[in-house]
Order: C-alpha cells, then structure tokens, then sequence
C-alpha cells in the first residue's frame, strides 16, 4: 500500500476503506472483508455509531495493531474541552485500541477550539498519533489553523473528479495539510462519478473500470481516498488501482470533469448550520 506523510512524520496509506452508512450490524463484518482483502486504513466516527464494529473486526483480525490506521472523529455534540476529552476516552474504548491513528474534528461548529485543545492534549499523552478537521472550508480552515498550537495534518473533504476542491488547496499547502476525500466515487449521485464515459473510457485503455480510474486520479494526486462498499469484490476492485498510471493528458481530461469545487454540500449555508448545532449542538 502506498502511503503519504503527515506533517508531524506519521505515514498513512493513501486508500482506506469508508463505513459512513454501514450499519452496526453490518459493521464488523464488512471491516473484517475489508481487512481480509488488504485494506489497512480504516475511518469510521462517533456520529456512525459503529465504532464498535470497527473495533471488533480489528481485534479479531490477526492482523498487528501496528499495521491497521484507524480514523475517528469528534461529533459536534462532544464539542468543547471537557466533553471531547470524554468522547475520545470513548472512542477508545469502542475501538478497543490504546491509541487513534488520526482523529478529526467532525464538523466545523460548536467549541470547536476547546474540541481541539482536548485533541492536542491527547496527541501529547500518546492516546492519538494525528489530528485534523473534518469539512472545514477554505475560509474557515484559515482562521482555525492560523490560532492552534498543533498545526491539522487532515482535512478531509468531499472529493472526486466532479467535485475538487481546487480552491482549498493552497490554503492546506500552506499548512502542511493533506486533504482526504470522503465520496471519492460520488457519494450523493455517485452516478455521476461510476457513470462518466470520459473514466470508463480511460479505464478501458487501462483494462480498469470507471471507479478505479476516479481512485487512481485522487491517488495519484496524493490525496487519501476512503470507498465504502459493503461487496467484498467491489473492495478489492477498489483497492487494485496501484498497478497502473494516469497520463499527464488523462489527469488533465479528468480535471475538466469539475462541477462544485466546494462540494454538494454547502456546510457553509445557514440553514444547515442551524439544524446541526440546534439539533446536535
């Protein structure tokens, strides 16, 4: 697995496997599908409420702790200091591990600053190896990475070839962050991504699909891709996108695909900011 480095020196592989919207009950058995066809990194959060299952298939793996990079992150009803602090107890325990590999803020509302000086803390004490945010855009990243002491070393945001987040990136550079994409292969519409006859047709030169050509151009960029699947096939096809390289041409083709450069998702309008810190908050 090829893998990037954090800029505090963590190394983390560039593919991970996604479990927004897998059930509890699936959880533990997809993880452990997952694991078994070679995935390593692993992102689930507090708010998918299926930390457990997570932690299960890990322990029962046989695969070394060591070897597996488990992502978490802070929901906006554990923000501020003290409850964060709790939540990261929590999660630990949930995940039945000693440490988080990387843990974000989830969304960029409530104490986010008191949520952070909590995760500062617990790099230090050695219960979490990365810290990051979640969802933070262009603006909003600035003013919070221009005030904390740790610099993030993660935004993750959602991208692929239909939505790139181009702006963003010379305000992470600046900072030393690396973007990771949540909805590598689409998410809402994802149709759109899978469907797109300009990605089948690079993947035919290549004898791969649509979706791992989506993978590879995010990869190959160095950006962290996380697709969910609960097929055990379609995992490995995911995950075989490393035996193969996008022209100079074909990441060009591919970056005209853009359509919403800060994502189908405005975390920025007020309404929506509304329903998440009055219902969560």
């Amino acid at each position: 697995m090829k893998t990037i480095l954090l800029n505090n020196g963590v190394e983390m592989p560039l593919l991970g496997y996604g479990v927004f919207r897998v059930t509890p009950q699936e959880c533990e058995r997809c993880v452990s599908d997952a694991l078994g066809v070679g995935y390593r990194l692993i992102d689930t959060a507090q708010a998918y409420f299926n930390e457990e299952g997570v932690g299960n298939a890990v322990r029962k793996s046989g695969v070394p702790r060591q070897d597996i990079f488990l992502v978490t992150k802070v929901w906006i009803s554990n923000a501020g200091e003290e409850k964060a602090a709790a939540s990261i107890d929590e999660s630990l325990r949930k995940l039945k591990t000693d440490y988080i590999d990387l843990l974000l803020i989830h969304q960029a509302y409530g104490d986010v600053f008191g949520s952070w000086r909590a995760m500062e803390k617990a790099c230090r004490a050695g219960k979490v190896r990365a810290i990051g945010v979640s969802n933070f855009q262009a603006g909003r990243f600035f003013d919070f990475a221009h005030y904390v002491d740790i610099k993030p070393m993660v935004n993750q945001l959602q991208c692929n070839p239909l939505v790139q987040q181009q702006g963003i990136g010379p305000v992470l550079a600046e900072y030393g962050t690396r973007m990771m994409a949540w909805g590598p292969l689409g998410g809402e519409g994802a149709e759109g991504v899978v469907g797109s006859d300009l990605l089948a047709a690079i993947g035919e030169a290549h004898g791969k699909t649509a979706a791992q050509v989506a993978l590879r151009w995010l990869t190959q960029r160095g950006i962290v891709a996380i697709p969910k699947s609960t097929h055990v096939e379609r995992m490995r096809q995911n995950l075989d996108i490393f035996d193969f390289t996008l022209t100079d041409g074909e990441m060009e083709r591919i970056a005209a695909l853009n359509c919403h450069d800060t994502g189908t998702v405005n975390f920025g309008d007020p309404q929506f900011v509304k329903f998440l810190i009055e219902t969560y908050g």
